[in-house]
């Protein structure tokens, strides 16, 4: 099966990404790309910082939880770190899995929490200055589904 989860600063081809994931014999696979959105407008860019290590265990423990909860054959999340302007892929989580339920559920549930409880810190930079990104209550409930 594969299981990796990559914490990069470089930009990454989602489509080479999708077309290189072995699925392990899955029957489904879902893949989610997330880009950098302006949504506050002026957006010049997007600064994200994490802790080399723990940023990657984090998110490792929650893929194999994933995996198990979720039957998956197959599951990848990638992160990048750094500084992003507004259109620039940020994220892509790949899962696979004998049935499209499971493949869908286990990439919703990396998806809500990477966007509530994983190791980033986030800050928008517009042209009257930065500010750290608040936690949303929309994501938190978006969690506690699961």
């Amino acid at each position: 099966m594969v299981r990796d989860v990559r914490v990069q600063a470089e930009t990454f081809d989602p489509g080479a990404e999708l077309a290189a994931f072995d699925a392990g014999g899955g029957g489904a696979v879902v893949s989610f790309t997330g880009v950098v959105r302006d949504v506050a407008g002026g957006l010049l860019r997007m600064e994200i910082e994490h802790y080399p290590g723990m940023t990657e265990s984090a998110i490792a423990a929650i893929r194999d939880e994933a995996a198990t909860r979720f039957s998956l054959t197959g599951a990848r999340v990638i992160h990048r770190h750094g500084s992003l302007a507004p259109g620039e892929v940020i994220m892509m989580v790949l899962t696979a899995a004998p049935h499209r339920a499971d493949a869908f559920a286990g990439a919703e549930f990396l998806m809500d929490y990477l966007k509530s409880r994983a190791p980033f810190w986030k800050k928008e930079v517009t042209a009257d200055g930065a500010a750290w990104v608040a936690a949303k209550d929309a994501d938190e409930d978006a969690l506690s589904r699961w």
